[in-house]
């Protein structure tokens, strides 16, 4: 698990064809490697991933051909800034949100500007993730945790922070058109999975009880 508050950011290095899957190789020389070991794992761009080779300032993990499909990782090069968090420890700080490290989905960066000292971002995402997200909600873009200013339709807008700009790949990358991997606020779906059970063991009893509709806010 992870909070979505960025470590260090690193630079891909190298990125392998391993039969048929990749070999992605990421430089990070702010990142501490002390407490890292084979086996650990490390959310790259948020996508949580594990640790298979290890160096003085790099680390290698194998990307299955799902997690490429699925996620904003086909479109890296060697170069490219992605944000790194290692795994949360009991003892962590806790000033994100619950990060799971699993992408929902890809975003495409469909407005930036400079708002003040502040960067006004528009993402829009998957439709079918929208209803995980709420105004003043959480989401995670490229791991990063933020706070939506507003959603609108599958428009996501945040104002991003000059720290937060400056500490992450979003001042150093984002341009619009540009894709991020998207997670959606890991407490919402699982919400929607309980009403959906309630419903279909009300629809499977074959009626909707008092007990019910009180429990899901119909009724007071």
């Amino acid at each position: 698990m992870f909070t979505g508050i960025i470590e260090s950011v690193g630079r891909v290095k190298a990125m392998q064809p391993v039969g048929g899957d990749i070999r992605l190789v990421i430089e990070a020389d702010d990142l501490d490697f002390n407490d890292i070991s084979l086996g650990d794992s490390i959310a790259s761009n948020g996508i949580c991933l594990t640790v298979v080779d290890l160096g003085s300032n790099y680390y290698a993990v194998d990307v299955s051909r799902e997690t490429i499909a699925r996620t904003a990782l086909q479109d890296l090069k060697a170069g490219h800034v992605v944000n790194l968090e290692k795994a949360m420890l009991p003892t962590t700080r806790f000033g994100g949100h619950i990060v799971s490290g699993h992408v929902d989905g890809v975003g495409i960066v469909s407005k930036l500007k400079q708002d003040a000292r502040s960067i006004y971002i528009e993402i829009e995402i998957p439709p079918e993730l929208a209803h995980y997200t709420a105004t003043k909600g959480s989401i995670t873009l490229d791991g990063i945790s933020l706070t939506t200013n507003l959603v609108r339709d599958n428009i996501v807008c945040l104002n991003i922070i000059p720290h937060t700009a400056q500490v992450t790949n979003i001042a150093k990358h984002w341009l619009v058109g540009d894709k991020v991997n998207v997670e959606v606020d890991l407490v919402a779906r699982y919400l929607e999975r309980l009403l959906n059970k309630k419903t279909d063991d009300s629809v499977a009893s074959g009626s909707i009880t008092e007990s019910f509709l009180a429990d899901d806010g119909f009724m007071k």
